[in-house]
């Protein structure tokens, strides 16, 4: 909403993190040789999904062999999102750490 929105009132400020949240969930994606680390079983590969929850000012990254129940967290997770749009770019960075695999782990933040 600008100032100029719904009359004369004001622009609200941006919402606060800690109440805040959203969630991306990217499936199918084949890892590359040596796969995700994750905290609960060390690596895995193959068909992956990995999903991320922003909330409380932090990216919590998961993985799962695509279709199963079991999620596990990758390893390095919750990583600093001070912001929606920073987890989103954290979540396409895991992602792209799945396909080049190498036992990739949550990704560092984005430098401001």
């Amino acid at each position: 909403m600008t100032e100029h929105d719904q009359g004369n009132r004001q622009a609200q400020p941006p919402a606060d993190p800690r109440t805040s949240w959203a969630t991306w969930t990217t499936q199918s994606i084949i890892s590359g040789p040596g796969g995700v680390t994750t905290t609960e079983i060390g690596p895995i590969s193959g068909d992956l999904t990995v999903h991320t929850t922003w909330v409380d000012g932090e990216a919590r990254l998961t993985v799962q062999y695509t279709g199963a129940l079991d999620w596990y967290t990758v390893t390095g997770s919750p990583v600093p999102a001070q912001d929606e749009t920073t987890a989103r770019a954290i979540h396409q960075a895991m992602v792209n750490g799945v396909k080049a695999g190498r036992g990739a782990g949550a990704p560092a933040p984005p430098k401001p």
